[in-house]
């Protein structure tokens, strides 16, 4: 087993962190860590747990301990819930302590070094662990990129074989994805805000590092342009997205390219048996019914249809945050970088 700490554990992401990890073949829960409020205390006795899933008792009693290397020193992996302007330094000492981070805060997303990775879409690109770990760095970083990025490259990887070099989405994003205080009750009731603060151009250009060509010791960007228009709406949890391709191809080409995917990876546990899940019916997806497939790590993809368009929808806390790091981590341990 491997030892890991949970940075950033009270807050929406942490909280699905603790919850995916609680019972990990793979990882054992050793420490929390959380602001300097919380720590020394028993984390049921600090943690505002959501009313979605049950608490796991076993974690309950764990102290909290404040967010440092030396307080986490008995792991050798942690997954980062940070907020970005916290995560930036703090990553970075951890790393340097010799300590495996596999974050989702955006921080470092676009350093040429650190890689930007979905298992499903570029498992190679872990690749640039070594040319942090040539520059002196005892530990590393690994990050996930943006919830909405998440699920539009996991809906675009099966139609890679295709050309294509234009792409524009629209999405409809739920509230969890600000957080438990990101968006005030009467702001969003009865309402869209069309307005998604650094959102679309995450979208832009984590997308292009993603799905491009790890080369030698850098990520060569994909050849492809993106159009991003982010929206909050108010549904709790799944984001959905209208997208549109300039592929050429006939709908039913693009239909069995999804039936048919294989993604490069497989065995592990926290993968899905359906990464990308091509849904026949016309209303779908929809979150309320399609947001926890494979457990909440199932991208929906509905809706096909000439011109290209598509639909394709993902939970966002669970794919596109806390399961997305996880898997990383898996990945990790399945290449020996630990």
């Amino acid at each position: 087993m491997i030892n890991v700490g949970v940075l950033g554990a009270t807050g929406a992401v942490g909280q699905r962190f603790v919850e995916i990890l609680a019972d990990h073949p793979w990882f054992n829960l050793e420490t929390l860590a959380a602001s300097d409020r919380s720590a020394g205390k028993p984390y049921g006795n600090v943690v505002n747990w959501r009313l979605d899933s049950p608490f796991p008792e076993k974690i309950s009693k764990v102290k909290v301990c404040p967010t440092s290397p030396k307080s986490m020193k008995d792991v050798d992996l942690v997954f980062s819930a940070l907020p970005a302007e916290i995560a930036t330094d703090v990553e970075t000492e951890f790393a340097d302590a010799g300590i495996a981070v596999c974050s989702n805060a955006s921080s470092h997303r676009m350093e040429p070094d650190i890689p930007l990775v979905v298992p499903e879409v570029n498992p190679d690109h872990l690749g640039l662990i070594d040319v942090q770990r040539d520059k002196g760095r005892d530990g590393f970083i690994v990050t996930n990129p943006n919830c909405s990025t998440i699920v539009m490259v996991m809906a675009l990887a099966p139609l890679r074989s295709f050309q294509f070099s234009d792409i524009r989405v629209a999405t409809m994003q739920a509230i969890s994805g600000a957080g438990f205080a990101g968006v005030a009750a009467m702001a969003i009731y009865d309402n869209v805000i069309p307005y998604i603060g650094k959102e679309e151009e995450k979208m832009e250009i984590e997308s292009l590092k993603i799905m491009g060509t790890l080369k030698g010791k850098k990520v060569v960007n994909a050849p492809f342009s993106v159009s991003a228009s982010c929206h909050r709406v108010p549904v709790i949890d799944g984001h959905t997205m209208a997208i549109w391709v300039d592929i050429k191809k006939p709908v039913e080409e693009l239909k069995k390219a999804y039936r048919t995917y294989k993604p490069p990876i497989k065995g592990l546990p926290t993968q899905p048996e359906k990464s990308v899940l091509l849904m026949d019916d016309n209303d779908r997806p929809q979150p309320r019914l399609d947001r926890m497939r494979g457990k909440g790590m199932t991208v929906s993809v509905g809706r096909v249809r000439e011109g290209i368009r598509f639909i394709a929808m993902g939970h966002n806390t669970i794919r596109g945050a806390a399961g997305a790091s996880v898997l990383n981590a898996e990945l990790i341990h399945k290449k020996k970088y630990l």
